[in-house]
């Protein structure tokens, strides 16, 4: 039973206020037809809004099945109008772009009803009307009249215990409008069904009631209710709809118009094209640099020193200092050098060097050790005895001293240069210096005392390298290979190169024939070689190179000399009376030939494949280890393309913030659109909140909206913008003669759609609510 008692309702415009309901109060029965009469704006409109929920009354009460609707929310008067009203608007107010079927399920919709039921329902109300057979059909091809009866069958569709009809028979002619009344006649016999109209014949002829109404007042009823008390039996089922038919209902809008959709969703792609081709051709460079650096230096050893950098622990800090400037305390903290601090200390041990002679020769077949022993060299110079270095620098200097020590210590280091060649684990899958080298003159070395002497691509070679062997040349004289080809030294040991002084110090002897003719190790040159190519993998240092057995050899026959044992005792130096720390004493054992594990490794890896497989078996060795009992290792090849790579990044992302300006313009564009939508569909909004839809759901249906225009946008253009690939490829082929350069990963794709549609969503969003805050009687009465 509906109640109205003591309803007040005015409008306020400028100074002047308008009482569309003065203190109206009536009772209605659960099953009549009530036809409600006046002129025009006598307020009887107004009250049928009130009743349906569609206005606020300013003070009084609506009662409905004894329920009080004076502290309704507004969800609350959603789920009114949903459960327990049906509306017939005088102009059908059918959405033009669903199905009539749709329209009538709209309703259900927001009930939650599911989808089955739903359609049961409507085909049943549809068929009550008489439109069984139009059910597949759009509201712009039915009569005026056969829209009407689409509006009844969707009021139906949730069988509400109020039918509230505004003017259904104004739009109509007279025939049709006796088939309607008679339809909403029949209608009131289970429910009550209140009619607003200026037609007074027909509510005389049709209508068990009649009311007129007259300044906002009820002049006079033809059969009033007096109602007894009544329990408040009311029940709401809160109303909802789902993202999905907020989805589909927006996606039959836009097919509406799909020419300006096509257009819109272009102008918004701009951006994404943009960016998805600035990323397409970043991602294609850096793998054009990636292969070609890391084929170009996948040949370049894996380095292991005894002591090496950690460049991770680099780069954080250098992230850390990145932050501001502290504030001025009247203090200076001590901090440790960055590199020092940054260093690791590669603890060999006998049972990693094994570990390394068993990598699979398949992917590295070459491995040097470099030991960093003193040769103690002599030569016979036409029957003079005389030392032999392999230094560029002129012999007996300080500086070619340090020359030879560092060689000794820093060989490891690949871009040094190392005078010290690996062997071969495996002769028939390849040989370092047949593969990287030219023989120009002699024989390839095959024995521990072949010794070899590398020049530059021009033939030529350090003078000093020359001299310190023997040869007696001019800066620019030439000289035959057979000069060179032949040359023989000797290897002369700890005990018969120095001699203890009686302070227990050690330094050399002078060279003599009976030293030379002690001396069990003969070396023989005998080749001379150069680099292949530019692209060769040159890593020897130029000058007198020797396999690292001929140090093994050396190392083994040293390691028991007096020499050796007096350093070990001590932590004097026995050449100089310096003292040395731990480090230092090290490397002067390394020198002497004290020590027989090596200072350094270079693993030669196969090829490029091969480089992964090599790093995998060293980074084995690490796992489950504490990080100072790791042994760290350089790669070459991965620093190099790592610092190419974050060059090209910081230059994508540059590029990238400029095209994403185009990105935001989109945004403000698709904000203006969708108001624009708002504009055009206020009457829709109008009819969902007529049929219960919240405030959320009206937000939801133009975000679904914009969802959907925003995947449709960023799809569309990863689409061009991968068609866009293809002739960008051929013009960089024909300028830089590289292949497929622009290649758009399929990660970035994905990610640019989903930002496309993140920013389209809120960029409609504002124009969203800006919808969900209409009045829905204003919204009805737009056009």
């Amino acid at each position: 039973m509906l109640q109205l008692k003591n309803l007040r309702k005015s409008y306020h415009v400028g100074d002047s206020v308008t009482h569309a309901l003065d203190d109206v109060s009536i009772s209605f029965r659960n099953q009549e037809f009530i036809a409600i009469l006046g002129p025009s704006g006598s307020g009887k409109t107004t009250m049928l809004n009130v009743i349906g929920g569609l206005d606020r009354y300013d003070s009084g009460d609506l009662v409905i099945n004894g329920k009080s609707t004076k502290n309704f929310k507004e969800t609350d008067w959603d789920a009114y109008r949903n459960n327990s009203v049906g509306f017939v608007f005088q102009n059908y107010n059918l959405i033009s772009h669903l199905s009539i079927i749709a329209n009538v399920e709209l309703g259900m919709n927001l009930s939650g009803v599911p989808a089955s039921e739903r359609r049961k329902r409507a085909i049943d109300a549809l068929s009550k009307v008489g439109l069984k057979d139009h059910i597949a059909k759009n509201p712009n091809q039915l009569s005026g009249g056969q829209m009407q009866r689409v509006a009844i069958a969707r009021a139906l569709a949730n069988n509400p215990d109020i039918l509230l009809c505004d003017e259904p028979t104004g739009a109509l002619d007279t025939e049709t409008s006796v088939q309607i009344m008679k339809l909403i006649k029949e209608l009131s016999k289970d429910r009550l069904v209140v009619m607003v109209t200026h037609n007074s014949d027909l509510a005389k002829e049709y209508a068990t009631r009649i009311v007129n109404f007259q300044d906002g007042q009820v002049l006079d009823d033809s059969n009033p209710f007096t109602p007894i008390s009544e329990k408040d039996t009311f029940n709401l089922k809160r109303t909802k709809m789902s993202y999905w038919n907020a989805i589909k209902l927006s996606f039959t809008n836009i097919m509406t118009k799909k020419g300006r959709t096509t257009l819109t969703a272009f102008a918004s792609s701009i951006g994404i094209i943009s960016i998805a081709i600035v990323l397409s051709l970043s991602n294609g460079f850096q793998k054009q640099i990636d292969t070609t650096m890391s084929k170009a230096l996948a040949k370049y050893p894996v380095t292991i020193t005894k002591t090496e950098t950690d460049l991770n622990s680099i780069r954080d800090r250098e992230e850390a200092d990145k932050e501001k400037n502290v504030k001025n305390r009247g203090y200076i903290i001590a901090k440790q050098d960055r590199l020092l601090k940054s260093s690791h200390e590669n603890k060999f041990t006998r049972e990693y060097i094994n570990y390394v002679k068993k990598i699979n020769p398949k992917y590295a077949n070459n491995i040097s050790y470099q030991v960093g022993a003193n040769l103690n060299l002599i030569g016979n110079d036409n029957g003079q005895i005389k030392p032999v270095q392999f230094s560029p620098l002129p012999a007996g200097t300080a500086a070619s001293q340090a020359y030879e020590q560092m060689q000794s210590q820093a060989a490891s280091i690949s871009f040094m240069g190392s005078s010290v060649f690996p062997t071969s684990l495996d002769q028939s899958k390849g040989n370092f210096l047949k593969d990287n080298y030219q023989l120009l003159s002699g024989t390839w070395p095959k024995k521990a005392t072949d010794l070899v002497m590398v020049v530059d691509n021009k033939n030529s070679l350090n003078l000093n390298v020359l001299k310190n062997i023997g040869i007696k040349i001019k800066s620019g004289e030439k000289i035959d290979y057979h000069k060179v080809i032949g040359k023989e030294f000797k290897v002369v040991s700890n005990n018969n190169y120095y001699q203890e002084l009686p302070t227990g110090m050690f330094i050399p002897k002078k060279p003599d024939r009976a030293m030379y003719g002690n001396s069990k190790i003969k070396l023989r040159l005998v080749s001379v070689i150069r680099p292949k190519s530019a692209d060769s993998m040159a890593l020897l240092s130029e000058g007198i190179v020797y396999s690292d057995k001929l140090a093994v050899k050396i190392i083994n026959e040293n390691q028991n000399s007096d020499i050796v044992k007096a350093q070990k005792k001590t932590s004097r130096n026995v050449m100089t009376g310096q003292n040395m720390n731990g480090a230092v004493k090290k490397q002067m054992m390394q020198s002497i030939g004290g020590s027989s594990l090596p200072a350094g490794i270079m693993i030669y890896s196969n090829d490029f494949e091969s480089k992964d497989k090599v790093l995998d078996y060293l980074d084995k060795w690490n796992k489950g280890k504490k990080k100072k009992d790791q042994i760290l290792y350089t790669d070459m090849s991965s620093a190099v393309t790592s610092m190419t790579g974050g060059l090209l990044s910081g230059i994508t992302t540059v590029l990238v913030a400029f095209a994403a300006i185009s990105l935001i313009t989109s945004m403000i564009m698709i904000g203006i659109l969708t108001y624009t939508s708002v504009l055009e569909r206020t009457k829709e909004i109008g009819i969902l909140k007529a049929l219960g839809a919240r405030k959320k759901d009206i937000t939801r249906v133009f975000d679904a909206e914009t969802f959907i225009l925003g995947i449709f946008s960023g799809v569309l253009g990863v689409v061009i913008a991968q068609l866009l690939v293809f002739p960008i490829n051929s013009i960089l082929y024909s300028i830089t003669n590289l292949a497929n350069v622009a290649q758009l990963n399929p990660l970035h794709a994905l990610i640019l759609i989903v930002i496309s549609t993140i920013l389209t969503v809120l960029g409609g969003h504002l124009p969203a609510r800006m919808a969900a805050k209409k009045d829905a009687a204003i919204a009805l009465r737009s056009e």
